[in-house]
């Protein structure tokens, strides 16, 4: 069997920890902080630091990753005469994927004796980190590539992804609710629930009215999910942004109710979604039977 490494994007959102214990390659996202230029680091004092400067009025900006950024990583990791999968966000979130697909074409070209195979995962930021973190584990485990692929491309629409956030001007900016509805939303202390349906998109799919409804509501989804699968040793990965006490809030209530799930992770919520979404978002990723918001 053929050696190979299993790589990903900053979008992940895993730990900068994680990725070097486990020798991830991964490209690195930018994002602007005012007027500086910054690579994602994936460090968590990097992201906490980032949600402290925004509820102070810091205003970030993402960017795209070009071609030939993802044409440099490939051949890279190729190079080393091993074959790769590479794993990012979801094609209908990412505009950097289009550049990625363009980029492998061309590698290919280049390294014909060698598989570079890119999955559209269907994921975001902690979802595309949990679907990472079980490929990884099965390759340690002696998987072959075949393997891991079939398995993330069987498994990648089991994964759950449940957001809230806390502040609709974030939302506002990026386009994904009106100024009206953003304003009147503020007013009304209107805190939407997210979901990442099959499709790969972020959707609003409940309107809570406060914070208190609003977790609420991720719990009482969390909790219907897990009525329905084995859930002894099950991982639950939280992500949050300058949230923390409203994340252990989450965990406590899981694990009060199923007690035999596995580690249940709190971590910083990468920036690259943090950026959109804004301090105060609170998100849930786990493997269940099938999405569906509840």
């Amino acid at each position: 069997m053929r050696d190979y490494i299993v790589a990903t994007a900053s979008t992940s959102d895993l730990t900068s920890d994680y990725l070097e214990q486990h020798q991830i390659p991964f490209i690195r996202y930018t994002y602007t902080v005012n007027d500086t230029v910054v690579e994602d680091d994936c460090r968590e004092s990097s992201r906490e630091e980032v949600y402290q400067g925004m509820r102070k009025g810091d205003l970030l900006q993402t960017s795209m990753i070009s071609e030939q950024i993802y044409y440099d990583f490939f051949c890279e990791l190729l190079e080393s005469g091993k074959d790769v999968l590479y794993l990012d966000m979801s094609r209908k979130m990412s505009v950097s994927f289009e550049n990625a697909l363009h980029a492998a074409e061309k590698v290919r070209d280049k390294y014909p004796e060698q598989t570079l195979y890119v999955m559209d995962t269907y994921c975001i930021s902690g979802g595309l980190g949990l679907l990472v973190k079980n490929i990884v584990r099965m390759k340690e485990e002696g998987k072959s590539l075949e393997e891991v692929t079939a398995w993330g491309e069987e498994n990648k629409l089991k994964i759950a992804h449940r957001f809230t956030v806390d502040n609709l001007n974030y939302l506002k900016r990026g386009g994904r609710v009106s100024n009206s509805a953003a304003l009147l939303g503020t007013l009304l202390s209107i805190k939407p629930v997210l979901y990442v349906p099959d499709g790969g998109t972020l959707d609003v799919v409940q309107k809570a009215r406060g914070r208190k409804a609003a977790l609420k509501a991720i719990i009482d989804g969390v909790l219907h999910d897990l009525s329905e699968i084995e859930t002894a040793g099950l991982a639950i990965d939280i992500l949050q942004a300058d949230c923390r006490a409203d994340a252990e809030h989450v965990r406590d209530e899981i694990r009060k109710e199923y007690p035999a799930v596995g580690e249940i992770n709190i971590t910083s919520l990468g920036v690259v979604i943090g950026a959109h979404c804004g301090p105060g978002l609170l998100a849930v990723f786990y493997l269940c039977n099938g999405r569906r918001p509840q």
